[in-house]
């Protein structure tokens, strides 16, 4: 009887089984989904910050091209550079669109004939001149940063930085956007103005580390300058023949003589010429046209190529390579 109640408990005994833990979902599991994912979406913004920085890089080196050569092939002969704007809603294909010619053709919405250009000579067309220059700058926030004087050679009109507002990215010929902009705007002002300008390129006294005679200088860097704002005049509408001389002074014509590092110092300067100035100018550095005499007998002029011909004719070889004039 005991035999068959102990088999009869050894068949009622409980079978436990332990089951393995599982993994604690709750606490590892969705962790490291986060993670990956916070991951991937800093990695997609390194990615578009370094688009925007190559996309940047390559505008600025473009135009510093542009600026350095001022001969666009797309707007060569044509005295304007093409300006890049959006394509259509949704593109992202570029269009080249000409400044002051719209988009409906080449000629623009109307070809008809050009408008009569002004001359400014006198002190009061100067001065008109002169204001409407300052409206311009103050309406793109650039009026602590314009001075124009009148003087007997035409409207010199000074382009500077300030303490707060440069005309430039520092070290560089790259115009700030609102520098730009106004430049643009002044485009189409001086496009119907029949005077010729000077552009000059002034920097501050601060020299760069390399005082190579072939390194880059505040030289270089005044004529860069100088040729970026005539390249933005020119993108603005301005015709290439109203500019006379494009030229860098580097530190040598401070406007503060005191402080040759002031901000004032860095600026661009356009000299807005009279006829009779940009006529002596034009002079100076081309073929002479009246004789002006320098002493007794002696003038500018070069001889007459007939003259000299005769002169020539006049002159006989003779024996032991001598010669004598013909009497």
């Amino acid at each position: 009887m005991l035999n068959k109640l102990d088999k009869h408990d050894k068949h009622q005994e409980a079978v436990i089984k332990r089951a393995a833990r599982k993994h604690d979902d709750d606490g590892h599991g969705g962790a490291w989904k986060v993670a990956f994912a916070d991951f991937c979406l800093a990695l997609m913004c390194l990615f578009l910050v370094l688009w925007v920085m190559a996309a940047r890089e390559k505008e600025s080196i473009q135009e510093e091209m542009n600026n350095g050569g001022g001969n666009s092939k797309v707007a060569e002969g044509s005295s304007i550079m093409p300006e890049t704007i959006g394509g259509p809603r949704g593109s992202m294909i570029e269009r080249a669109l000409m400044p002051g010619r719209g988009e409906t053709g080449p000629a623009g919405p109307s070809s008809g004939a050009p408008a009569a250009k002004t001359r400014y000579e006198s002190k009061d067309d100067l001065e008109t001149l002169s204001r409407v220059l300052e409206n311009l700058s103050s309406e793109g926030g650039l009026a602590s940063n314009l001075q124009t004087i009148v003087t007997p050679y035409g409207l010199r009109v000074m382009l500077h930085d300030t303490e707060k507002q440069g005309m430039y990215v520092r070290g560089s010929s790259v115009p700030t956007d609102r520098f730009k902009a106004l430049l643009r705007k002044m485009g189409p002002l001086f496009a119907q103005m029949e005077n010729q300008m000077l552009i000059v390129g002034h920097t501050d006294s601060l020299q760069y580390a390399d005082g190579g005679h072939a390194a880059f200088s505040n030289w270089t860097l005044s004529s860069n300058r100088a040729m970026s704002a005539r390249a933005q005049l020119l993108a603005g509408g301005m015709a290439g023949d109203g500019i006379l001389q494009v030229v860098g002074m580097a530190d040598r014509a401070p406007l503060d003589d005191k402080q040759p590092a002031a901000a004032v110092n860095r600026r661009i300067e356009l000299l807005i010429l009279t006829s009779g100035q940009a006529q002596a100018i034009t002079s100076m550095f081309g073929m002479p046209g009246e004789v002006q005499p320098l002493t007794k007998d002696v003038d500018s002029a070069l001889p007459d190529i007939d003259a000299l011909k005769a002169l020539r004719a006049r002159l006989i070889p003779v024996k032991g390579g001598a010669t004598h004039a013909n009497q």
